[in-house]
């Protein structure tokens, strides 16, 4: 376990300190370390995880207990008191001892021996204490009790309530920091049986699978630390793939998996693709009447998705390297249905993505819009006189949002349609005036905008 503390450590100084994106520091060491004993990969995933997950409130904490504030510590001494604390305030199956006695260890083994004496001081302080820890009174200073409780940013909490009003927002916010679990989508084709027996193979693994009710073939996995060592990933029966990516997917009105050999086949274009799950989901629909054209910005994006659909076995799809900020005048007028998951600030993915919130700046944001817009007045092009442009983003952001597809229609021969009839019988009666915006907290998937326009005939 000594070691595992110590890769902890290393990937926690590499995301809060060197700004490695967590999500894939995280994943790349835990593939890295593969052949590791699954309860050192769940403490390591858990330890950064939920260190990144509660750093406000961690450094209010420790605010509490330092003679040295938390800024002025060495970067990796910070990074160890961080960690070491959030195993003494939430992982009670680990004796206190413990990680005071391996966080002097570490301070030492780290060239830090000169501070053993201040890290062994205020954790035992804190660890004796934890029962008389000061939290905001909510009743006096909601706002910052918010912030401290569920380590939200307080400009965010300030943000979201002008946007969503205050109600809202605290359901947002406490749906954030509740766990959010793996979803894949099963391919519509596996029989019940089979579909049975992966699941069993899934239990077997201690993994539990539960039916999504959004989605016929949503599945949440709980308890999956890597999802390319589970059944049925090599042999292609699952993606994975949030519920809301699967609704951006459903609004687009694909329906040919049945379609008669006489229909005209129909053209997909998903413009920002990356890592394809859409795009896949788009192939299956489509079956044989029907062909999708996947493009992203980079090599490495173009491979993950040529990987996947090669995985999954899809043979209607075609991925290209393109800049969907450039136009491609060979495709003007010929698709039937256009899908822009563009660049967002991301702030709906916080439950998967914990750093996100910490890194989204509102000068950040600005930039993406016009991003945005640059991309939405190009992809517009491509789609036919009637036919449809699906318009979603992973974020909580009116003006990355509503106000976009406002700013898009004002402009451009688009009219928003009814969202409702794709949508599944949870969701009846959101969605009617062509958007939906769903939040954690109050639906079931993380934080994702979806839009319907049709083009105009004329």
């Amino acid at each position: 376990m000594d070691n595992m503390r110590e890769l902890a450590l290393d990937v926690l100084f590499e995301i809060l300190e060197k700004g490695g994106y967590s999500h894939l520091v995280i994943r790349n060491v835990l593939d890295k370390y593969d052949y590791s004993d699954p309860r050192n990969k769940a403490f390591v995933k858990r330890v950064t995880e939920g260190t990144i997950e509660r750093l406000i409130q961690i450094d209010y904490v420790l605010e509490q207990f330092s003679k040295v504030p938390v800024g002025k510590m060495k970067p990796l001494i910070r990074t160890l008191m961080r960690m070491s604390v959030y195993q003494l305030l939430f992982m009670d199956q680990i004796p206190d001892a413990a990680i005071c006695n391996e966080a002097v260890k570490l301070s030492g083994k780290r060239g830090f021996r000169g501070l053993s004496g201040f890290v062994n001081g205020v954790l035992r302080n804190i660890a004796r204490n934890r029962g008389n820890i000061q939290y905001p009174d909510k009743s006096k200073e909601w706002k910052k009790s918010l912030s401290v409780s569920y380590s939200m940013p307080e400009w965010l909490i300030d943000f979201w309530q002008e946007a969503y009003g205050r109600e809202t927002m605290e359901k947002l916010v406490e749906g954030l920091f509740c766990e959010h679990p793996v979803t894949v989508r099963v391919k519509k084709d596996l029989a019940g049986k089979q579909k049975e027996a992966w699941i069993q193979e899934l239990l077997k693994e201690g993994i539990g699978a539960s039916r999504h009710p959004y989605h016929a073939c949503a599945y949440r996995l709980s308890g999956a630390l890597n999802v390319k060592k589970l059944p049925g990933y090599g042999e292609g029966l699952f993606v994975v793939q949030d519920v809301s990516s699967m609704l951006a997917v459903e609004a687009a009105g694909i329906a040919l998996e049945n379609a008669e050999e006489t229909e005209e086949s129909l053209l997909v274009m998903d413009v920002c693709a990356a890592p394809g799950g859409k795009t896949m989901h788009i192939a299956e629909k489509l079956g044989k009447r029907g062909r999708v054209y996947a493009f992203d910005l980079t090599e490495y994006k173009v491979t993950l998705i040529r990987d996947n659909i090669k995985r999954m076995g899809y043979e209607n799809v075609e991925v290209h390297q393109h800049d969907a900020s450039i136009p491609e005048p060979s495709f003007f007028g010929r698709a039937d249905v256009v899908l822009a998951d563009l660049p967002c600030s991301g702030l709906g993915t916080m439950g998967k993505k914990r750093d996100v919130k910490y890194r989204a700046t509102k000068e950040s944001m600005e930039e993406l819009t016009g991003i945005q817009k640059k991309i939405l007045d190009v992809v517009r092009k491509y789609v036919k006189p009637g036919g449809v442009l699906i318009y979603s983003t992973c974020t909580l952001n009116p003006k990355e949002n509503e106000q976009m597809v406002s700013w898009f229609t004002e402009r451009f021969p688009f009219r928003l349609d009814d969202l409702s009839p794709y949508l599944p019988k949870a969701l009846s009666g959101e969605g009617k005036e062509g958007m939906l915006q769903l939040f954690p907290g109050v639906h079931e998937s993380d934080g994702f905008f979806i839009a319907r326009m049709i083009r105009d005939k004329a």
